[in-house]
């Protein structure tokens, strides 16, 4: 049994001086998402046609291609975040780790398939 106070053998586990970051980029990453997705209903609604045609010559225009790609950021960081915080309240042993990196190399490969779909249509490759 070792000695001293409840406090101090608490002192030193506490807080990693984190959660105030995390916290932020949540909010920061969820006023981005409302805002592009509510910018892309507004394009699908105005958009001429929903053939595949139309819709690659809207994503093709860079006026689109640019918010379709922050938008592509900003909801995959915003799901890394979330399910980063399920993971560290649900995995308590070396599993976490696991899941983390699993985690990470999802959301790498989704957010790179994005873009290079996105970059692919907006730099003019042929249909």
């Amino acid at each position: 049994m070792r000695g001293g106070t409840e406090l101090g053998r608490v002192r030193g586990l506490g807080s990693a001086h984190e959660g105030t970051g995390h916290w932020w980029h949540q909010r920061l990453t969820a006023g981005s998402n409302l805002l592009l997705m509510a910018w892309l209903m507004i394009s699908i609604a105005r958009m001429g046609s929903y053939d595949f045609a139309g819709v690659h010559a809207w994503l093709a225009n860079g006026w689109a291609a640019v918010p379709m790609a922050l938008l592509v950021l900003s909801v995959f960081y915003h799901a890394r975040l979330g399910l980063q915080v399920v993971i560290e309240d649900y995995q308590h042993n070396e599993t976490r780790v696991v899941a983390m990196v699993a985690l990470n190399l999802f959301i790498v490969a989704c957010v790179a398939t994005a873009l290079f779909a996105i970059l692919k249509v907006a730099l003019g490759a042929s249909v």
